[in-house]
């Protein structure tokens, strides 16, 4: 049996187990709540309460001091790192006859496990007692890059690959894409899923490619403090015209993706 077999009869067995299909579920739970934390810390900000910071580690960090906060949190950890074991092994199973499209499903989950992953490794640090700012993280990564010959055109690459995941969001929103992986029930149930699903998509798609631009315009101003993660592209909304009612629509939008999060935990096709 060669690797490329091995490795496809391996990802199957993990698809067939039941209590893996579990944990990936819980995995979508567990991104819901993230997601209605960073989306009510981002409501605050927008009407002037502070809250902590409208990221991952802002909703870490409200759990982790929460009763029995540390035991959410490596529920969190489990469930994020067996999503993204899921999302690998659909990439390693995926069979699309066209080669275009399959390496394009492949790139997605491959992306998606990743972004999983990093999260959950951020609940890890959580979960042991630490802290993480994305902020900094973002600052550091961008002065590492802009440190290094041709880093400037290197970062506005970074910049511009996180603004088309962003654009992806909304587009995956606007028509109704996701809805594709999601066996929904009839009804006003599946309407009301559905519009979770649009607001939710179109306002991630917004704080990430926000972000993205973040990252271009540190490279450009060669200023490493400009870049930040979601919480930074979150504040920068409010400094828009009409910033607060924008950062509200955009936090409110976060939250209903959280919601949505719940109903794909009990819909997604696994």
């Amino acid at each position: 049996m060669n690797i490329s077999s091995s490795a496809s009869s391996t990802a199957a067995a993990a698809q067939d187990s039941r209590a893996f299909r579990t944990l990936a579920r819980i995995g979508y739970v567990v991104l819901g709540i993230l997601h209605i934390l960073i989306g009510v810390i981002a409501i605050s900000i927008a009407i002037g309460g502070g809250g902590g910071d409208a990221d991952q580690g802002g909703a870490l960090a409200q759990i982790q001091q929460a009763p029995a906060g540390v035991l959410l949190l490596w529920v969190i950890v489990l469930g994020l790192f067996a999503l993204a074991i899921w999302q690998i092994a659909e990439a390693v199973v995926e069979r699309d006859p066209d080669s275009t499209k399959k390496w394009g499903h492949r790139a997605k989950f491959l992306g998606t496990a990743a972004a999983y992953l990093a999260i959950g490794a951020t609940a890890l640090v959580y979960a042991l007692g630490g802290q993480s700012q994305s902020s900094e993280s973002s600052q550091s990564f961008s002065a590492r890059l802009l440190a290094v010959p041709a880093g400037v055109v290197l970062l506005v690459v970074v910049g511009l690959g996180v603004v088309a995941v962003g654009v992806a969001f909304i587009v995956r929103g606007i028509t109704r894409a996701f809805a594709k992986s999601l066996a929904l029930p009839a009804g006003a149930a599946r309407s009301g899923i559905v519009a979770f699903g649009i607001a939710g998509y179109i306002a991630k798609g917004i704080a990430v490619a926000v972000a993205g631009v973040l990252f271009v315009i540190a490279a450009v101003t060669h200023d490493p403090e400009k870049a930040g993660g979601l919480d930074a592209a979150l504040r920068s909304l409010a400094g828009l015209p009409f910033g607060v009612i924008i950062l509200w629509a955009v936090g409110a939008g976060l939250a209903l993706y959280g919601v949505f999060c719940f109903a794909r935990a009990r819909y997604a096709r696994m």
